[in-house]
């Protein structure tokens, strides 16, 4: 009889599968959404973005030929990286710290379904905060700017901001990735920061290192950040860019997806 009584689960389990996932990314958009963090780090993101951005258009007035309407959106991006890559890896450490990731994994016991849907929904929300941010910022400038933004040449304005979306929402996903590797706050967040801000200032000291290290300066262009930078510029190959930003997130949620299934929680 308990056999017979159980079956009609199992069978909607193993028919439905979709029907669990779902029901874990809300349980994960849920958990991502009631804490205060996440909408301090939102807030944050928000106001530098929109902040920076009215700054670099008032002083675009001032720069000889200005500055083109889209990068005066896309630029406050250098630092609202940090933002968005703290906030994808406190998501998971934050979980780790409190204990609360052995109910997570008690609820959901395949753990690829759980690093999944909290990727996804991590991505889907910096996704829509940043195509918001970025509407607010294209209103509040327009006032300011001399020129608008030519939306009829794509690949000067459409293209730049998607890979600006999509930049975000890589930079918030390794962090991520780092935090299922690392199970620790502040070793995720340093190393995080640490890929995003701190080694293209190191690569950068090459620069003056002579012409035997220029290597290394070239090398530097597929660091997140400036293949991010790359990506949102109008003149730069797009291939090499999308790769490597590609393989930063890759990397590191590879890798923590490998730490979740062959260590306890």
């Amino acid at each position: 009889m308990t056999a017979l009584a159980t079956a009609p689960a199992d069978t909607r389990t193993a028919v439905h599968p979709h029907l669990n996932f779902a029901r874990v990314l809300r349980s994960e958009w849920i958990k991502v959404t009631t804490v205060r963090s996440t909408w301090w780090s939102l807030l944050i993101t928000a106001v530098l973005s929109i902040g920076l951005s009215l700054l670099i258009a008032g002083v675009s007035n001032s720069v000889p030929g200005g500055v083109p309407p889209v990068r005066a959106i896309v630029s406050p991006m250098q630092f609202t990286m940090l933002v968005a890559g703290i906030l994808g890896a406190i998501v998971v450490t934050g979980e780790y710290s409190t204990g609360m990731i052995r109910s997570t994994l008690t609820a959901e016991p395949r753990r690829d379904v759980v690093i999944l849907a909290k990727a996804v929904v991590v991505a889907v929300l910096l996704a829509l905060t940043t195509i918001v941010i970025y509407a607010v910022a294209i209103v509040v400038t327009a006032p300011i700017l001399h020129t608008q933004i030519d939306w009829s040449t794509p690949r000067e304005s459409i293209v730049p901001l998607v890979f600006g979306v999509v930049s975000m929402v890589a930079f918030a996903l390794i962090g991520l990735g780092f935090g299922f590797l690392i199970r620790n706050g502040a070793g995720a967040i340093a190393t995080t920061v640490g890929v995003l801000f701190v080694l293209p200032l190191v690569f950068s000291l090459f620069s003056l290192a002579g012409d035997g290290w220029h290597w290394l300066v070239d090398l530097a262009q597929y660091l997140p950040s400036n293949a991010a930078q790359n990506l949102t510029s109008t003149t730069a190959d797009l291939w090499p860019a999308w790769l490597a930003l590609l393989v930063w997130v890759l990397v590191p949620l590879v890798g923590g997806w490998v730490t979740l299934r062959t260590r306890d929680a």
